[in-house]
């Protein structure tokens, strides 16, 4: 990693928190010769005007700083895009299984980064493909999850499944979830989907409340191709993109989703690993 003379900086909006760190942060590091790019929110909390939208503040940044929760992080991947610029992700509450870095070790562990000494976990995403009526309305690369749910109050829906060409089944649910293994604790986790380790490759396919009973999760490797079809009618799908971006669907829409070539490099504390961060966040037991 080059040298860093510029970092990025994206924050979580409405954070009294993040309010409170944003003008330390830009003076500390203004202390230490680092210029900074700024999203809107946080030129907000700087009291600065910023013409950069989210998607342009990794531009000509060695180092993107995201000061918030998980859902912050997942906004500032996709404003990365394909780039190779790690995140220093900090969390400013809530549960945060990818915003490891504490508030009370942030400033150290960052003096670490900016002098080199770190540890960067690369994160496998999924690339999708929206179709309709043979034409690719869209594409989307999810760091944690694509999810197919129902769009009308509790009416099930029909989702047929094929992975590279093979029919699997028609899940009848209240939906379906394609995770990669760092969504594989997201909301997979919630609907009763496998922990996978981050750096293994796989995908999970996991029903959401099944007609089924025997509809399990499934493992997959993850050079499949998955292809999920809307068997329901129009409007009662909806797609989402780590719960973020989506779109609702009309009868036999479907879902292309594949390992992207990119990936999302994340800056982990030293000491601390992966059963580590499971402990802490899902109140496991201690020795």
């Amino acid at each position: 990693m080059r040298a860093i003379d510029t970092v990025g900086i994206i924050a979580k909006p409405r954070s009294e928190l993040a309010a409170r760190i944003v003008p330390e942060l830009i003076e500390w590091l203004a202390e230490r010769g680092v210029g900074v790019r700024l999203d809107p929110q946080s030129a907000n909390y700087a009291h600065r005007a910023s013409e950069l939208e989210r998607q342009d503040v990794p531009t000509g940044s060695q180092l993107v700083i995201v000061l918030g929760g998980d859902g912050t992080l997942l906004s500032a991947a996709r404003a990365i895009g394909g780039s190779d610029i790690p995140l220093f992700a900090v969390n400013l509450g809530g549960l945060g299984f990818l915003t490891a870095i504490t508030v009370d070790d942030f400033f150290p562990q960052l003096e670490r980064a900016l002098h080199g000494d770190l540890r960067i976990g690369r994160r496998r995403t999924l690339h999708c493909e929206l179709w309709r009526d043979g034409q690719r309305l869209y594409e989307y690369h999810a760091l944690n999850d694509l999810v197919l749910t129902k769009a009308e109050i509790a009416r099930m829906i029909d989702l047929e499944v094929q992975i590279d060409g093979h029919f699997v089944c028609v899940y009848k649910a209240d939906g379906l979830i394609v995770a990669t293994p760092t969504g594989s604790t997201a909301y997979s986790l919630s609907a009763g989907g496998p922990i996978v380790f981050p750096t293994v490759a796989a995908l999970t396919i996991t029903p959401i409340c099944p007609h089924t009973l025997t509809h399990r999760p499934v493992v997959l490797d993850d050079e499949s191709t998955i292809q999920v079809i809307n068997r329901s009618g129009d409007q009662s799908t909806y797609l989402t993109i780590d719960g973020q971006v989506g779109e609702l669907l009309k009868s036999n829409d479907y879902v292309l989703c594949r390992r992207s070539q990119h990936s999302i490099s994340l800056i982990q504390p030293p000491n601390m690993l992966f059963f580590d961060v499971l402990r802490e966040k899902l109140k496991w037991g201690g020795r």
